[in-house]
């Protein structure tokens, strides 16, 4: 057998506050799940997405400690179009959420910006130019 991807997982240290900034991006999450140890998302295609807080990770992982220093794997949400990058961050980041890097025009062809998720986490969000 392959193996193939099926689930990106989150370690959130406050999922009610992890979940409000995912709904912000369009994820369609029930108001009880925000006092729930583990929540799962189904993503187009069939991929999931998940949220476990801290101590669901300690209850088997009773070594694991929160990282620390730079960040290994960033979310990244396509928007329609280079004003929906802009209007997208401004919506966050006006909602108390931290900006990390202002909406601008990489050299690659993308409108390009990064909010940091309640647990400091990068998401990327980009659109083609």
């Amino acid at each position: 057998m392959t193996p193939r991807i099926d689930l990106i997982g989150l370690v959130v240290s406050d999922m009610a506050a992890s979940l409000a900034f995912y709904r912000r991006l369009g994820f369609d999450l029930p108001p009880e799940a925000d006092g729930e140890p583990h929540v799962e998302a189904a993503l187009p295609g069939g991929l999931r997405i998940a949220w476990d807080t801290e101590a669901v990770i300690r209850s088997f992982d009773p070594s694991w400690t929160r990282p620390q220093g730079g960040e290994r794997c960033v979310l990244a949400f396509r928007c329609d179009d280079p004003a929906g990058v802009d209007a997208l961050y401004d919506e966050l980041t006006g909602a108390g959420y931290r900006g990390h890097l202002k909406p601008w025009d990489a050299f690659w062809g993308q409108r390009y910006a990064v909010v940091l998720d309640p647990d400091g986490a990068g998401v990327s969000l980009f659109a083609d130019r």
